[in-house]
């Protein structure tokens, strides 16, 4: 008898904001895969005698490799297990969810994948800045701002997405911030507004706001560190009312 994995997206890092559904499936675990950016408080929720492994990777390469990670599912679920693995945000946005699963099944075993809310989105609501807006921004792209080396090319062109996409989203773009704000200001100009929330719906949540000139600054100064979501466009502009509602 063989078990089932579970690629759950545990959400932004607030515990509060991982799904029902996510939650449930904690608590019915033989066995959870955990990530550093999941949020661990959910793991009280685990039954009683539930394995825990912690698999995050650190800033360097430090921790399993996904190698190591693949491995781990396949071989507890082997054993009629159910598996959970946490992740955080939503596994399917530069989350190598899909890789996960894909070597599950790969091995005669069943996968699910449970979506859950991406930094991006807790960023841009926590941050009081829209995607989109009526008569400002009907169009948003997200981008990685450090692509896989691996691949042997760059498919992320700011320079064009700067010229066709209203709101641009820069995920995991701290260590080049200054370079990839820079390249969005030779096509939008330095005047344009910008927000950069680190550490989106934790507690030590901290946001920097202005224009990309101001910005361009601080990650200079070494104030933007992951984890981090850049947010570019007109509709940094409702920051101040929004932001205002939050009494």
């Amino acid at each position: 008898m063989r078990g089932k994995v579970y690629i759950v997206g545990g959400g932004p890092g607030d515990p509060g904001l991982i799904t029902v559904k996510g939650l449930k499936l904690i608590g019915e675990a033989d066995v959870i895969v955990y990530d550093r950016l999941a949020p661990h408080e959910v793991l009280s929720e685990a039954k009683a005698g539930a394995i825990k492994i912690y698999a995050g990777k650190e800033p360097g390469g430090r921790g399993l490799s996904q190698e190591e990670i693949n491995r781990i599912l396949v071989e507890y679920a082997s054993r009629g297990l159910t598996v959970v693995r946490l992740k955080g945000g939503d596994p399917l946005v530069l989350g190598r969810g899909e890789e996960e699963c894909a070597f599950v099944i790969e091995h005669g075993i069943e996968c699910e994948i449970i979506p859950g809310v991406s930094s991006f989105l807790a960023a841009a609501a926590s941050s009081g800045v829209p995607l989109t807006s009526r008569g400002l921004s009907s169009s948003f792209a997200v981008v990685t701002g450090m692509e896989d080396p691996s691949k042997g090319f760059k498919s992320v062109d700011l320079a064009k997405i700067a010229s066709s996409v209203d709101t641009i989203v820069i995920l995991m773009g701290a260590s080049r911030s200054a370079e990839i704000l820079r390249e969005v200001a030779g096509v939008r100009g330095y005047e344009e507004l910008g927000v950069v929330v680190m550490r989106a719906s934790m507690p030590d949540e901290k946001v920097l706001a202005g224009k990309l000139s101001d910005l361009i600054e601080a990650a200079e100064r070494g104030e933007i560190v992951n984890p981090a979501v850049i947010i570019i466009g007109k509709t940094v502009r409702f920051r101040e009312v929004l932001k205002a509602g939050k009494g």
